[in-house]
C-alpha cells in the first residue's frame, strides 16, 4: 500500500510510484497514434472524416462513465471490506491476548502456545490469500510437531484455529477454565474464523466476468472511435484530447482491476506483512516479551 504525503501540484503530475500509468501507457500511446494517423488522413483529404457528429460519442461517453463508476465503487467496496476484516483481526487478537492473560495467567505456557498458534494462523492466512508459498517459518511460532499436525488439514490457517480450540478445551477439562472463561476465549476464536471466511469469500469471488468484459470492451471501443468525432472540430488537437480521455477511462478500468484483488503485492494492495507485524507486537506485549519493530515504509510502499 502506498504511504506518503500528498506531493505538490508539480510533483503530482510526474509521480509514478503507485500510479497505473506504466501499465496503461502502451494503450494510451496506441490510441494516440491511431488518432494521429486519422488526423493526417483527414488533413490531407484522403478520407472525409470531418463530417461526423459528436452527439453519439457524448451519449456513449455518459454511459461508459456510469459503468466505470459502478465498477470502481464495487471494486473499492471489496478493498475496503478486506481492510476492515484485517483491522478487526487486530482487535480480536488483542482482545484474545488480554482475556487469556486474565484467565490463564500472563506467563502461563498454555497462553503462550495459544497466542503463538494465532500468529501462525495470521501468517498462514496471509500466504493463502496471496496464493504464495509460506515465506515465514511457521515452525518458529508453533514448533515442528504442531505444524506437522496442522498440515494434515486442507486449510492450514483454520487448522491453527482448531488447535487453539483444542488447547482451550483441554484447559476446561482440567478445571483451569470454567465455562464462562471458555466461552469468552472461544468467542474470540470464532470471530477469527469469521474473518477468515470473509477474506476467503473476497479472494474467491471476483466481480462478474461479463460485467468486467463489458466495461473493458466499451472503454476501448469508445477511445478508438472518439478521434472520428474530434478531428473535424479540433484538428491536430484531437490526438491530445483522445490521449487524455484514454488515460481517464483506461486508468479507472485498470485501477478497478487492482482494487478488485486487495490481497496481492501490487502497490495499492493491502499491507498484510505490516498487519501481521502488528499482531506480533500485540502478542509480544501481552506475553511481556520484547516486541519487534513495525515494518518500515520502503520507497513509499508498505508491504
Amino acid at each position: 500500500m502506498i504511504v506518503r504525503d500528498r506531493p505538490n501540484a508539480i510533483a503530482l503530475l510526474f509521480t509514478l510510484r503507485g500510479s497505473i500509468v506504466p501499465e496503461i501507457l502502451p494503450h494510451i500511446l496506441s490510441v494516440a497514434l491511431f488518432a494521429i494517423g486519422l488526423t493526417i488522413i483527414s488533413r490531407f483529404q484522403l478520407w472525409p472524416i470531418s463530417d461526423l457528429t459528436v452527439m453519439p460519442f457524448t451519449l456513449l461517453g455518459i454511459v461508459l462513465s456510469i459503468l466505470l463508476g459502478f465498477r470502481n465503487n464495487a471494486a473499492y467496496d471489496r478493498w475496503w471490506e478486506a481492510r476492515k476484516q484485517w483491522g478487526q483481526m487486530v482487535y480480536e487478537i488483542r482482545s484474545l491476548a488480554r482475556a487469556s492473560s486474565a484467565l490463564l495467567g500472563k506467563h502461563d505456557p498454555v497462553q503462550r502456545a495459544l497466542l503463538m498458534r494465532i500468529l501462525a494462523y495470521a501468517h498462514a492466512l496471509k500466504a493463502q490469500l496471496r496464493e504464495e508459498p509460506e515465506r515465514e517459518n511457521l515452525a518458529y511460532w508453533v514448533g515442528a510437531p504442531a505444524l506437522a499436525e496442522a498440515r494434515k488439514r486442507a486449510n492450514l490457517a483454520d487448522a491453527f484455529i482448531a488447535q487453539s480450540g483444542e488447547l482451550l478445551g483441554e484447559q476446561y477439562r482440567q478445571g483451569r477454565l470454567d465455562s464462562i472463561g471458555l466461552k469468552l476465549l472461544e468467542e474470540r476464536l470464532t470471530a477469527l474464523s469469521g474473518i477468515q471466511a470473509a477474506c476467503e469469500r473476497i479472494a474467491s469471488t471476483p466481480l462478474p466476468f461479463a460485467y468486467t468484459l463489458l466495461v473493458h470492451r466499451t472503454a476501448y471501443v469508445y477511445c478508438y472511435l472518439l478521434p472520428f468525432a474530434l478531428i473535424g472540430g479540433v484538428g491536430w488537437g484531437a490526438p491530445v484530447l483522445v490521449a487524455a480521455v484514454a488515460y481517464t477511462f483506461f486508468g479507472i478500468d485498470k485501477l478497478s482491476e487492482h482494487l478488485e484483488t486487495p490481497f496481492g503485492r501490487a502497490p495499492n494492495d493491502l499491507p498484510l506483512d505490516a498487519l501481521c507485524r502488528i499482531h506480533e507486537i500485540s502478542v509480544a506485549d501481552a506475553l511481556g516479551e520484547q516486541a519487534p519493530q513495525p515494518l518500515p515504509v520502503k520507497l513509499f510502499q508498505l508491504q
